[in-house]
């Protein structure tokens, strides 16, 4: 009998998937096809610089699914909204950090953007303090799944030179000086707004105003790390995201103008939002812009005769 040889049965290479934009030519005199090339082409520029050599093969995992997401999420997560002027991609990479950390659903997609933040230069004492400042607006649960990712995300880099900072211990500091001193951060902040929380707080929860003061303003917004314009940057973020706080929204627009931020500013950290949070809630915060700019000119032209 002869023996038949037998060549063994080899596993197929797994197909790798392209993201690419569309390939159909556009109409004679349409500029369509030109538009969706250039918008994929900035938009995968920009996603390399935050996703550093991970960025290619996170698109080819999704376009195995989903090919038209993956397109779409370079074209106009990063063509359209991270590749436009007005903010720095640290600044962009801030607000996304505190936006998923206020949203406290998205660990996968907060981990992604903690490691784009690195990228971008953002340092490790940023990313913390970023998160650190949310437990004042989302709950310490959410910042503390945060923190974890955070975590995670320095581990895997083992290079990373940083030190932790401790809390600024003030051993000598009375709780009138704490108050005092939360005090001059909120006027500095939130200037006469922050006053009328604090004076609407007194007749039903004295606690609750005086916990905001020496919590949110002598506690965290006083801490080194991050500067206020970034922490007013953060907050108008996970308050657009959050979609439940138009008042503080309001409150805290007025601080980010009050701390050197601009309109433009404003409504570039709104804008990126409908990504990762949807229309809707950057829709309710362009309207809440337009009352604290408005209420901003009433003021600067002065009284009407």
């Amino acid at each position: 009998m002869t023996e038949r040889s037998v060549t063994p049965l080899a596993h197929p290479e797994r197909k790798l998937v392209t993201v690419s934009h569309p390939s159909h030519s556009p109409a004679p005199g349409s500029t369509t096809g030109s538009a969706s090339t250039d918008r994929f082409e900035r938009g995968r520029a920009v996603l390399a610089r935050v996703a550093g050599p991970d960025g290619p093969q996170l698109l080819d995992s999704l376009a195995e699914t989903a090919p038209a997401l993956a397109r779409l999420t370079v074209e106009f997560g990063y063509g359209d909204i991270y590749s436009r002027p007005g903010l720095t991609l640290a600044q962009r990479q801030i607000a996304t950090v505190a936006a998923l950390t206020a949203l406290g659903n998205a660990a996968p997609q907060l981990r992604f953007h903690i490691d784009g933040a690195l990228n971008v230069g953002v340092t490790p004492v940023e990313v913390v303090e970023t998160i650190m400042h949310l437990s004042a607006y989302a709950g310490f649960p959410a910042v503390l799944n945060a923190i974890a990712v955070a975590r995670e995300v320095f581990a895997a880099r083992p290079g990373l030179d940083w030190t932790p900072q401790d809390s600024q211990v003030r051993p000598d500091e009375t709780g009138e000086e704490r108050y005092a001193r939360g005090l001059a951060v909120l006027e500095r902040v939130d200037g006469h707004a922050g006053e009328q929380v604090v004076a609407s707080l007194a007749a039903i929860a004295p606690d609750l105003a005086r916990h905001i003061v020496e919590f949110a303003f002598a506690d965290l917004y006083d801490r080194p790390g991050l500067d206020l314009k970034s922490r007013e940057l953060a907050t108008v973020a996970a308050c657009t995201a959050m979609g439940t706080c138009a008042p503080q929204l309001r409150v805290h627009l007025h601080g980010l103008l009050n701390v050197g931020g601009t309109r433009e500013e404003a409504i570039e950290v709104i804008t990126q939002m409908a990504g990762y949070a949807g229309f809707p809630a950057a829709l309710n915060a362009v309207a809440a812009a337009r009352e604290v700019f408005a209420e901003r000119d009433a003021r600067a032209a002065g009284p009407t005769e």
